[in-house]
């Protein structure tokens, strides 16, 4: 395979960025001929990056894109296309110095398909050569790197990498070391005397977390993705490399095998499920566990689309399903081109990396002080969501990353978390890129920062630092805090800037009759947003302590507190080793120390009694509240005027326990609208009573809410 020099790969880092740039828009280069010529050079480059290198400098989706373009352009106009086209033959893969080994039967790619529809169309493409009904296996496409495995006489003979798809490079001594490949199975038994395996060697999410922190810590770039750190130790010279890693395999094909004499062939073998169900029993890892077979399209879309809501819970990578025809007759009637087997494709999710250009830095404050360095980039969409923000953590990750203002970044999305650059692509650098400089004084107010000892975190100190207050009044009023609907951030900068409230004890005395007066408020909405205020006098102490924002402390430690102690100012006189226990460590410990012992949060707290806030835990606060002592709760579907979250608060403000589901221990069912499987078992059990929410609130007998003065307010109860 053509090697490429510093040179050479700058140039075609270049005429990639211009391609893709006017992929997206829809538009050629100059003509037809120079976009194919240029096509012709970069896949041929990125195919290179990807498998000798392990080191992609596009996304996978980025790369389909340019695939995809050169495809229709040669399906247009073929007299342009050339023989030895990328579109017409798997892409090249050796160049090491591994000895190469040839398959008995070609690794070929997969066609992609990236929308139910695409999908569609190739069910009824199989049809249209099968004449029937045909079934489907899906599968789980792992995000890994391509293997092939042949046992002769039950004993593990080789195994080689995907290559160039003919030939592949060989790494036995590297899969010896793989725990989870078994050095023999029983083939014999069945009477098999030569197989050829395929599947994926990977590495889990979890190992490559720790892989990336070792590379971090020897000052080495981390990989972009699990795949390229299982391919690179793949073909690493050191075979103990393999273990030391923790790689894993999946195993999910056979592709040759043959029988001792006199055998037929294993009846398994003649389906996709059925072989994926062999390969487990024999000792493989597979993902028959995960498998679906189907029989029509609207089942295989609707297993596709459910299985990407759960991609985050699997302990590895994927980006897809495969799906592939069930009978192994019909998959050999189907055939395969010189790119890709006819009976099978894949479903790609929604693209979990991107790149982006990296426009500008700026720094937040958030609501404890911390300097927050957020990355400004060109809008991407990753995982089905449009990214124009990322936070860049700390001044550290910076300088380890080496990110610099003007990089082309890789930007990761993985399920719902916050989106973060993995790394710059410094191929695309031009020299105009610039460091990113970390201010030495708060953007907000200009107090001079400081950074606690032992820690990566700067601070603005200033507690009356505008940014942290609006903050802190934000995180007050939240859902999982005090719980004041009409207090979102938006409503707590209109209600700061109006001069309405200051602090977090003004929320107390906002005013009703000026808040109607506001743009796009009136009387209605006030009166609603009062009612809410009103009623977060009476919270739980535990979301009063989490709602006070107090650093390390979040709501299981806040419960903690709540039981620790009956009236919250006499945190002021326990000291930090007095607080140590049932989770709270020295450093939490000495934050709630260090919170209660500043005079401007007792001057708060005393301020927020005075306006009737609820400063007691309640069992210190009622001792004969104790009602549903010995009882154990459980809440099923959906609830009129409570949260499941406030339910179960007042279960356990009164003695009771809320258990996670049905059993024998179980009391009492309280039963919502659109009740699930837990009525459905709780009815087979005579033992457990069900209630309905009004016969729940009788038995618990909350107290009714009172505004200050006469007028009566309507509310959800807590």
């Amino acid at each position: 395979m053509k090697q490429y020099n510093s040179k050479q790969a700058a140039a075609l880092q270049s005429l990639s960025e211009s391609l893709l740039a006017h992929y997206k828009k829809g538009r050629l280069l100059k003509d037809t001929k120079s976009t194919m010529d240029a096509l012709y050079r970069v896949i041929p480059y990125h195919d290179w990056r990807y498998y000798i290198k392990s080191d992609p400098v596009l996304s996978d989706y980025e790369y389909d894109g340019l695939f995809a373009w050169l495809r229709q352009l040669e399906k247009e106009h073929p007299a342009l296309a050339k023989s030895g086209s990328p579109v017409k033959k798997v892409a090249e893969g050796l160049g090491s110095a591994l000895s190469a080994v040839k398959h008995k039967v070609p690794m070929l790619s997969l066609e992609n398909t990236y929308n139910t529809q695409n999908l569609g169309d190739w069910i009824t493409k199989t049809r249209q050569v099968t004449h029937h009904e045909s079934a489907y296996c899906l599968e789980p496409k792992f995000d890994g790197t391509g293997i092939s495995l042949i046992y002769e006489n039950d004993r593990l003979l080789r195994g080689a990498t995907r290559g160039d798809g003919a030939a592949g490079e060989d790494i036995t001594g590297n899969i010896r070391n793989i725990a989870s490949i078994p050095a023999s199975a029983p083939f014999a038994a069945l009477g098999i005397a030569t197989i050829e395996i395929r599947g994926e060697v990977l590495m889990s999410k979890k190992s490559f977390a720790s892989f990336n922190q070792e590379r971090i810590a020897h000052q080495l770039p981390p990989m972009a993705n699990p795949r390229n750190a299982a391919a690179g130790t793949l073909r690493m010279i050191h075979p103990e490399a393999a273990a030391q890693r923790k790689l894993e395999a999946v195993l999910y094909h056979v592709s040759y095998y043959t029988m001792k004499k006199g055998r037929p062939a294993p009846a398994a073998l003649k389906t996709q499920a059925g072989t994926l169900d062999l390969l487990a029993k024999l000792g493989f890892g597979t993902p028959a566990a995960q498998k679906k077979v189907v029989t029509s399209i609207r089942e295989a879309v609707r297993y596709c689309q459910s299985f990407e809501k759960k991609r985050d819970s699997l302990p590895y990578e994927i980006d897809g399903l495969v799906i592939k025809v069930n009978d192994a007759t019909e998959q050999r009637l189907l055939g395969m081109t010189s790119h890709h087997p006819r009976w099978a494709v894949a479903y790609k999710f929604k693209p979990r990396q991107a790149n982006s250009k990296l426009r500008k830095v700026i720094f937040s404050v958030g609501r404890m002080g911390a300097i927050t360095p957020v990355a400004k980039i060109d809008p991407v969409a990753i995982g089905g969501v449009t990214v124009s923000s990322v936070s860049l953590f700390n001044e550290k990750l910076i300088k380890d990353k080496d990110i610099r203002v003007g990089d082309t970044v890789l930007v990761e999305r993985a399920g719902d978390v916050i989106p973060y650059i993995v790394k710059p692509v410094t191929e695309m650098r031009k020299g105009t890129e610039t460091n990113i400089r970390f201010p030495s004084k708060c953007p907000v107010c200009g107090h001079a920062l400081e950074k606690p000892f032992g820690e990566q975190i700067w601070y603005c100190v200033n507690i009356n630092c505008q940014a942290q207050v609006l903050e802190r009044i934000v995180h007050f009023a939240s859902k999982d805090a005090m719980d004041i609907t009409g207090m979102g951030e938006s409503h707590v900068r209109e209600f700061y800037e109006q001069k309405l409230i200051k602090d977090i004890p003004s929320i107390f005395e906002l005013n009703e009759r000026k808040v109607a007066a506001l743009e796009r408020w009136g009387k209605r909405s006030a009166s609603n947003l009062i009612g809410m205020i009103e009623r977060a006098r009476h919270q739980p102490l535990q979301r009063l302590i989490f709602g006070l924002g107090i650093h390390y402390v979040g709501l299981t430690t806040a419960k903690v507190l709540a039981k620790k102690v009956g009236y919250l100012p006499d945190l002021a006189r326990k000291k930090p080793a007095d607080l140590r226990g049932e989770g709270i460590g020295p450093k939490v410990a000495e934050s709630i120390s260090h919170f209660f012992a500043d005079k401007e949060n007792i001057r708060s707290l005393k301020k927020l009694e005075r306006l009737g806030v609820n400063m007691h835990a309640a069992g210190h606060r009622a001792k004969a509240d104790d009602t549903l002592k010995g009882k154990t709760f459980l809440f099923t579907g959906t609830l009129a005027g409570l949260t499941r979250g406030e339910a179960a608060e007042m279960v356990e403000q009164h003695g009771g326990q809320v258990l996670s589901s049905v059993s024998h221990a179980l009391n009492y069912l309280v039963v919502g609208e659109h009740a699930g499987s837990k009525l459905t078992k709780a009815s087979e059990n005579k033992a457990i009573r069900l209630l309905q929410e009004k016969d729940f609130l009788k038995m618990v007998k909350p107290p009714a809410r009172r505004l200050s003065g006469s007028r009566k307010i309507k509310i959800r109860l807590p």
